[in-house]
């Protein structure tokens, strides 16, 4: 999925700019910082932020430094998600605690955290107190999001508008934010703030239930991490809650067996499970939720004119269809 050149071309130059000027010692903790942040990615967050602001005629260069600052918080998420999860990709590299170790992964993350809110008390003083209220108040739903998320892995009566909660938190509300910050660096209207705020809402959501549809059914060269992870953890995603929820008897039966079974081959419980969801075409469910949220999402600015509002708009329908 490729954002419009400018947004896109603005982020990677502030972020080369940020790696350059990382100290060098104790090479252990900025490396690997510097290693996380130039790693190829989609950006995606730092770029909305920066299309709200333009969205409502605000000065990109006041709005760079909160880009950069949701980019290196999504960054330390990653880091320490990546230790939590045992997962041994991030964006068809090592990840951080593979090519280093746990306790520098740790501490390279919580460093880049640190240089979030440095970064953002960079935006213009007239709005950098509600910046980095709103901000600090992101950042906390994203560790309850995690919270419950690894909470969700132990317990065996997870319902679906559990998980759309805890999506809400972990990865819907760094995406409502980065656009309400966009939106309040340009003087927006609180009409319209909140109307960034229901879109980045939805559009969190969306980006994660095809996260979701990826980590099964993606190519993992593509997708830039080791697929079927999820159902090797046994994490609960939208396709194996739904999954339970559509299967009945000796099928339903079948993948509760699968879950408990920590005897299998990785590769051959993936292709199971896999092979249930095909079997209840838990995708179709996937698409018609996924539908649901683009069109909230749309409805939300749909009243909003702008080129700005229409790269926002195509951005949905692209987010539907990505496979990275």
């Amino acid at each position: 999925m490729e954002l419009p050149p400018p947004y896109a071309e603005l982020v990677k130059k502030e972020i080369e700019k940020f790696c350059k000027e990382l100290s060098r010692t104790p090479a252990e903790l900025y490396e690997p910082m510097r290693y996380m942040a130039s790693m190829e990615g989609k950006k995606i967050r730092p770029a909305m932020l920066l299309i709200a602001c333009k969205a409502f005629r605000g000065n990109l260069r006041d709005a760079l430094p909160a880009a950069l600052a949701i980019e290196l918080f999504h960054n330390f998420t990653l880091i320490h998600d990546d230790i939590m999860d045992n997962a041994p990709l991030r964006r068809n590299r090592p990840s951080v605690h593979v090519k280093w170790n746990n306790n520098i992964a740790l501490l390279s993350g919580d460093a880049l955290m640190i240089k979030a809110y440095e970064y953002l008390a960079k935006t213009p003083p007239a709005k950098v107190h509600p910046i980095q209220e709103l901000f600090t108040e992101t950042a906390l739903k994203v560790c309850e999001g995690q919270q419950l998320d690894m909470n969700y892995e132990k317990e065996k009566n997870v319902a679906v508008s559990d998980y759309l909660k805890m999506i809400g938190l972990k990865t819907a509300a760094l995406f409502s934010a980065s656009l309400q910050m966009g939106a309040m660096i340009a003087m927006a209207s609180d009409k319209d703030i909140k109307r960034m705020k229901i879109f980045g809402e939805n559009v969190g959501l969306l980006f994660q239930l095809q996260d979701d549809v990826l980590d099964v059914f993606g190519q993992q060269q593509k997708v830039g991490k080791q697929t079927g992870g999820d159902i090797v953890r046994n994490k609960k995603t939208f396709l194996l809650l739904k999954a339970l929820e559509l299967a009945k008897g000796s099928t339903r039966k079948e993948l509760q067996n699968l879950l408990g079974n920590n005897m299998l081959p990785d590769e051959e419980k993936v292709r199971l499970v896999k092979s249930i969801y095909e079997r209840v075409d838990v995708l179709h469910h996937a698409r018609k939720q996924m539908e649901l949220f683009r069109n909230r999402a749309q409805t939300a600015i749909k009243p909003l004119k702008s080129t700005e509002i229409k790269i926002l708009l195509r951005l949905t329908d692209n987010l539907m269809s990505r496979e990275i």
